[in-house]
């Protein structure tokens, strides 16, 4: 593993197969698609920033490369994707073997360009967009949350309110005598032309000619713009006097009503009105949503309490009347958003569900972020919401319009990308005809994207034919090139260029290569994207099925056995962890949709979808640390056997972290022992796995919720359901002290003696 962990220390990329098998029928029997996952923009603290314009190919417009063939005496260098001879500018004499430009150097194959002369003008923009249909309680949590960021945002940003219940109201901040909205009914769709006549923004000016989109840079003037954006210093009064004044909808609600809540309506408004004063600005939508949308388009359930909203097996079944509605609703907002560059960032704090399934494809194509928490009382949403905005060490980078590119070799097709990004239905040679997600484009809309946003792109080998073995040896690199053309968080635009070359093997003898170069990690993560993207996208789909058919076709081929002799089957160290990421990943939240309703599990997928492979790992299979007298913290296998009554266990499931007591601990803990000084080493053991599960939420986006539990206790199942069930209710020989599960889920042990029987077969 250490080895792909500094490939991707140098170039942010994690690739399943760092060998790539090199024809299509090689390809197909390797099961785990060629693929890479990639994070754009990933610090590195000794990447050149190189002050001038990247030198491009003339044919494939693929930038100049430390993989290109360079003749100094002739001044031409050769492009690895197409074979083109360029000529270098004259601003390039002076090179040779000793003199090189920094993006020739070998070790620099990411680096980055910064176009002098390129910042943007137009500084952030944040739009809050907020709920108001919720319970007084939950209104002061959310005024207090919001008041602290509104302090945090940067001084020169501009900022804009808009609050919604029954109706959405539209504050114009920039009119600080007295407070002054713009009302509009939540129950009917309104237009960008309506929204701008009746905010009377022509009132100065002759309206531009119909077709046209109104912007800033035809007819809408600066004055108009500033009644509803506002720097954030000249209206942080102004915003905490209407926040400090706002109200809980005062529309009443039945006894076996919902309240009346018209989400579509308001983020319709939001982009709406973002798009006629900032096109291409990068700007963000904030929504904090309290409950259902009940109203208007976009709309996940009616009013009427007898109704209950939508869950997994109404979906199966196809019985959820409003879902298919609401979801190409937001289809169309998300085109919208993506057509002007900016993005919506999802803060749902309700215990019902608020429709979080329906607005997945706004949030992803935009690339924003999302929280999902139980109230706006509740830390995960307030240290979330706290770390947006606070720029110390953890700063999450937050960049905007980004546009991805991809380059390869002519034996390599892009399928697609699983990840936050549009397509920007750019086709070419390169774009295959089988899709993953967003394809046939070989780039993409990136409207927001920070430090830790991660792509899976998956390729396919087009090549039919082995070629004789003499050309093998001579040509056998399979080139790629990642493009991402971003805004900084500085403002500046800036290229993040990244080049790769990997070698490709084919013919009876590769396999040992293959296995050489196989990333088990990276391999599980690509598997756990595509089995979520074929569990939304495909009717009647068996993930189960389809992951174990793909495990036992991987172990029949990699593994090292004699036929029918399931004894003498075993797996390379490359592969050996490879299914129990799989049994993991059938038992995981992704897959297992039974116990989640639709809206966690699209908030699952959503983050799943956008981090990187050490992150998404953990949400695969969980790390367990255990924390005893006897020995220092080690890790300990992910098994009820690890459960024992004087050990402290440390879960973190990415989304959970669980400090579970053993039964013992909780006691002396009880009768207060911790407490007295001559405890003191028991009092540092309680300590111990508090102090690492901080480090780790201090890390982390969005927070983790922290649950802290005992032995036989009723939190206690947040560990048990992780924990490989080898000692069940109805197995012999439990150790004292110990634990078991009460489940008919197979154990580990049964799943690979069925693996090894199927495989040797």
């Amino acid at each position: 593993m250490a080895e792909f962990m500094e490939l991707e220390g140098q170039d942010g990329v994690r690739m399943a197969w760092n060998v790539i098998p090199g024809t299509k029928q090689e390809a197909s029997n390797c099961v785990v698609p060629v693929s890479a996952v990639y994070t754009p923009i990933k610090s590195f603290p000794n990447m050149p920033v190189l002050p001038y314009a990247p030198l491009r190919c003339r044919n494939c417009r693929s930038v100049l490369n430390p993989f290109s063939i360079v003749d100094f005496a002739a001044k031409i260098w050769i492009c690895p994707f197409c074979f083109q001879r360029n000529h270098f500018p004259p601003h390039y004499a002076s090179i040779s073997d000793e003199n090189l430009p920094a993006e020739l150097f070998p070790q620099y194959t990411t680096i980055e360009y910064q176009s002098p002369g390129e910042a943007s003008s137009i500084p952030p923009v944040f739009m809050f967009v907020v709920d108001t249909s919720i319970i007084e309680e939950e209104m002061a949590f959310l005024k207090s949350a919001l008041s602290q960021a509104i302090g945090l945002l940067p001084d020169n940003s501009l900022v804009g309110l808009i609050t919604f219940g029954t109706l959405v109201h539209v504050h114009e901040l920039g009119f600080s005598t007295i407070p002054k909205t713009y009302v509009f009914k939540g129950s009917k769709d309104v237009s960008k032309e309506q929204l701008l006549e009746q905010m009377n923004f022509f009132l100065i000016k002759p309206k531009p000619p119909t077709g046209v989109i109104a912007g800033a840079r035809d007819g809408l003037s600066s004055e108009s713009i500033a009644r509803f954006l506002l720097p954030a210093s000249d209206c942080e009064f102004a915003l905490n006097s209407i926040l400090e004044e706002l109200q809980k909808d005062p529309w009443p609600t039945p006894v076996d009503q919902r309240a009346s809540r018209c989400t579509g309506t308001a983020l319709s408004i939001a982009a709406s009105l973002l798009g006629a004063c900032v096109p291409g600005s990068g700007a963000r939508i904030l929504a904090f949503i309290g409950g259902p949308s009940t109203e208007g388009p976009g709309a996940i359930v009616s009013k009427n309490l007898s109704e209950p909203i939508r869950s997994h097996k109404d979906l199966d079944k196809d019985s959820a009347p409003h879902y298919h509605k609401a979801v190409k609703f937001y289809e169309a907002l998300a085109k919208q958003l993506v057509h002007q560059g900016h993005l919506l960032d999802l803060f749902a704090c309700a215990l019902d569900q608020v429709g979080v399934a329906e607005l997945k494809v706004a949030v992803e194509r935009t690339g924003g972020l999302v929280v999902l928490a139980e109230s706006f009382g509740h830390s995960v949403f307030k240290d979330s919401l706290r770390r947006v905005f606070r720029s110390e060490d953890k700063d999450l980078g937050l960049s905007s319009n980004g546009i991805f590119e991809i380059n390869c070799s002519k034996d390599i097709k892009v399928q697609g990308i699983l990840g936050p990004c549009a397509s920007l239905e750019k086709k070419g040679p390169l774009c295959s005809d089988t899709i993953v997600g967003q394809g046939s484009t070989s780039a993409w809309k990136m409207c927001g994207l920070n430090q830790a946003t991660s792509l899976c792109l998956i390729f396919e080998i087009v090549k039919k034919e082995i070629p004789d073995a003499t050309l093998q040896s001579s040509n056998n690199q399979f080139y790629f090139q990642f493009l991402t053309y971003y805004q900084h968080s500085t403002g500046e635009m800036r290229l993040r260029v990244t080049s790769l070359s990997r070698r490709w093997v084919a013919g009876p003898g590769s396999i040992q290569d293959l296995i050489a170069g196989f990333d088990q990690e990276a391999a599980a993560v690509v598997m756990a994207r595509l089995v979520s993207f074929k569990m939304e996208i495909e009717a009647e789909f068996d993930p189960i099925r389809w992951l174990d058919k793909a495990l036992i076709h991987m172990c029949s081929r990699f593994g090292d056995y004699q036929k029918d002799s399931p004894s003498s089957f075993s797996l390379s160290p490359r592969f050996s962890i490879f299914p129990q990421f799989m049994f993991h990943l059938r038992r995981s939240q992704f897959v297992q949709v039974f116990n989640n309703s639709p809206d966690e599990t699209a908030y699952f997928r959503m983050i799943l979808n956008q981090e990187n492979v050490a992150n998404s790992v953990v949400m695969i299979q969980p790390s367990l640390i255990s924390y005893s007298f006897q020995s220092a913290p080690e890790p300990a296998l992910l098994d009820v056997a690890a459960i024992a009554a004087d050990r402290i266990l440390l879960l973190d499931s990415y989304f959970t972290i669980v400090i579970f007591h053993g039964s013992t601990i909780a006691q002396w803990r009880k009768a207060g022992y911790h407490n007295q000084p001559e405890h003191q080493a028991f009092a540092q053991l309680l300590q111990a796995p508090r102090d690492d599960a901080d480090a780790v939420i201090k890390e982390r986006f969005p927070v983790p919720r922290l649950v802290i539990c005992d032995q036989h206790g009723s939190q206690a199942r947040f560990l048990l359901a992780k924990l490989n069930p080898s000692a069940t209710y109805n197995s012999d020989g439990h150790h004292p002290g110990g634990d078991i599960i009460f489940t008919d889920d197979v154990s580990f042990e049964v799943f690979l003696d069925h693996l090894q029987r199927l495989a040797v077969q």
